[in-house]
């Protein structure tokens, strides 16, 4: 994604700097002017300059793009942070909570820059997978900030004809619905292993958005969020795209693969695993019932059988919808 910001940005006249926590990395993108991991053949700009040296990474910077995955972001922000000059807009694109600390990728770049209540930070989320806007094919996002001026800043920055991007004030609700959606994602890939069929699959995407939307209400985000492009609209195209990581691994899964098996066949960070973890233990924290996140953290930690998990989500003691 961050290459693919990269691109955008210089095609609107902006001078961009990618930075890679891999030398080996960094170098080889510099020298093919492509990212062959993640976005082969897509072509990047001779005007984006590639490095993995720290000193002056924000050199005449005027806004920072963090695309770090969610359990890296406190080392690789621990590395760069000195570097980051006071006031410095950071908004972040990572979709995920850490562990341990329940923290949001916002969250945790603050606390390290001495952003006590989260000035000049921003997050944009929203269904868009990176290859598709790589092509230019249509996608919305949303970005939020409680400072309304730098949403509106980095509206105007990021949107292109292909790319259109909406304001929102509620940064919390944004973040929190762009990493709970992973878990659903994966147990919509375990549906998809399963074949169990398109009427399964659509009640666990509104189960799990009311899920989501339980969660985000009791931290104080606010309900529309979640019915909006970071929340149902995220939700549906983590949970039906093929090229999807969360949906992928579960699948992998579904299809009978181990846990340890279907993370090694992905290249890249499932940050729904690790997110799982946290969500219920935020789950437990608020009171808050979430039995599909539960059914997926006991077929990753625990070792329950896909099969028998479904039986025992489908024989849950009748209720009325909205409960």
């Amino acid at each position: 994604m961050a290459t693919t910001c990269g691109i955008i940005l210089v095609e609107n006249g902006h001078n961009v700097r990618i930075w890679s926590a891999f030398e080996q990395q960094a170098t080889e993108m510099a020298e093919h002017r492509e990212n062959r991991r993640f976005l082969p053949g897509v072509k990047i700009p001779d005007q984006v300059g590639i490095t993995s040296d720290e000193q002056g990474v924000f050199e005449e910077a005027t806004m920072a793009l963090s695309a770090v995955p969610a359990q890296f972001v406190r080392e690789i922000w621990k590395r760069v942070g000195s570097e980051c000059p006071e006031g410095l807009p950071v908004f972040s694109v990572t979709k995920g909570i850490e562990n341990d600390t329940l923290l949001r990728p916002t969250e945790i770049i603050s606390s390290i820059l001495g952003r006590e209540k989260q000035e000049h930070m921003a997050v944009l989320s929203g269904p868009s997978i990176a290859p598709e806007i790589a092509e230019k094919l249509p996608a919305t996002v949303t970005v939020a900030s409680p400072d309304t001026e730098l949403a509106e800043r980095i509206q105007k920055v990021i949107s292109r004809p292909y790319f259109r991007v909406y304001t929102s004030d509620d940064m919390l609700g944004v973040e929190l619905a762009g990493a709970v959606k992973n878990v659903i994602a994966i147990a919509a890939g375990i549906v998809d292993g399963m074949g169990l069929g398109h009427n399964a699959k659509s009640a666990l995407l509104a189960r799990g958005l009311a899920e989501i939307t339980r969660l985000g209400i009791a931290l104080g985000a606010k309900q529309e969020t979640f019915a909006g492009l970071s929340g149902l609209g995220d939700l549906v195209t983590t949970c039906i795209s093929p090229v999807g990581r969360n949906r992928s691994f579960g699948e992998a899964i579904g299809n009978g693969k181990s846990v340890e098996e279907a993370l090694g066949a992905t290249r890249s960070v499932v940050e729904g695993v690790a997110t799982t973890r946290s969500v219920i233990e935020m789950a437990k924290n608020k009171g808050i019932e979430m039995p599909l996140s539960e059914a997926v953290f006991k077929v990753i930690f625990e070792g329950n059988s896909p099969d028998r998990t479904v039986q025992n989500l489908m024989n849950r003691p009748l209720k009325p919808e909205t409960g």
